[in-house]
């Protein structure tokens, strides 16, 4: 049988990063939450919670977690249709649902939909950035709920949804395009103008020049984990960059920012893949998120 008063003490120390913090919300000591946790790892023979500053969860830690948002989910569902059953010397705690999305769909549309879901919810949000092509990781280790993803193939146990494509230009300043562009965008060219990389895991930029050049040409880059960060360091003649064409118009129109080479955008398609145990329950979730997401990607 499972203990949940245990289990509620492993999410309140990972949701709060500190033993300490998770004992000022269930209204308990510093060590009777060590001592829960303790007592749950060595019955169940894995550990929880990696300790440090700030706690955080394991893989296993993870999915008792993805649990505990499910069990709260239909407590909430109970509670409402037999409020006597709710304990009211338990502290309420409101359930935080954890997601991720890549950096770009937070800076464009994301937030948007978040936003309109959370006006009219119970729930609070944990909303994690990664690459768009391994968000679908998190999905598969139990570390959110629902995610933002490239990857077109359903995740076991999650429903998939077609959002739409995120819409790249290569764009750079007027100034650094005279620098480096002189006698054309050519792959010559390429392989000396300075690019701007979001992290390792930015495919971007390479995909752009395997796409308009073909395979094969390297090329400098600055490393900048901002996708606001990217436009300011194009705006300013660091670099050129894939930029989100939401977060470009205004600049190519005034000219403050031009396409490398007119008419080669790189579309992203983006999928909303979310935990089938969940999905009924957070249809209002899902409908936010696709019906921004068609307002604002390419079709």
């Amino acid at each position: 049988m499972l203990d949940y008063s245990a289990l509620r003490v492993v999410l309140a120390v990972v949701q709060t990063g500190s033993f300490e913090r998770a004992a000022s919300i269930l209204n308990v000591t510093p060590s009777a939450v060590s001592q829960r946790v303790k007592q749950l790892e060595e019955r169940l023979g894995v550990i929880l919670i990696e300790r440090g500053n700030p706690c955080t969860a394991t893989e296993k830690g993870e999915w008792l977690c993805r649990h505990m948002e499910n069990v709260g989910m239909l407590e909430g569902e109970l509670f409402e249709h037999l409020p006597a059953l709710a304990d009211p010397n338990e502290p309420k705690q409101k359930v935080t649902l954890q997601i991720a999305t890549n950096a770009d769909s937070l800076g464009t549309w994301f937030v948007e939909a978040m936003a309109n879901f959370a006006k009219s919810s119970p729930y609070l949000l944990n909303i994690a950035v990664d690459d768009q092509d391994h968000t679908a990781e998190w999905l598969r280790r139990g570390r959110v709920i629902a995610a933002v993803t490239s990857l077109e193939k359903p995740i076991s146990g999650c429903r998939r949804f077609s959002l739409g494509a995120l819409r790249y230009h290569a764009t750079a300043s007027p100034d650094f395009v005279a620098r480096y562009f002189a006698q054309g965008v050519t792959a010559d060219a390429i392989a000396r103008a300075p690019a701007l990389t979001f992290s390792q895991k930015d495919q971007l930029q390479i995909d752009w020049v395997r796409q308009t050049f073909g395979p094969g040409i390297n090329y400098p880059t600055h490393w900048l984990p901002s996708s606001q960060g990217f436009v300011e360091a194009s705006l300013a003649g660091m670099g050129w960059g894939m930029n989100p064409v939401e977060l470009t118009r205004e600049h190519i129109r005034s000219g403050r920012l031009v396409e490398l080479i007119p008419d080669t955008p790189l579309d992203i398609a983006l999928y909303w893949q979310i935990n089938r145990l969940a999905a009924d329950r957070l249809a209002e979730l899902t409908r936010e998120v696709i019906k921004v997401a068609k307002r604002h990607l390419v079709a």
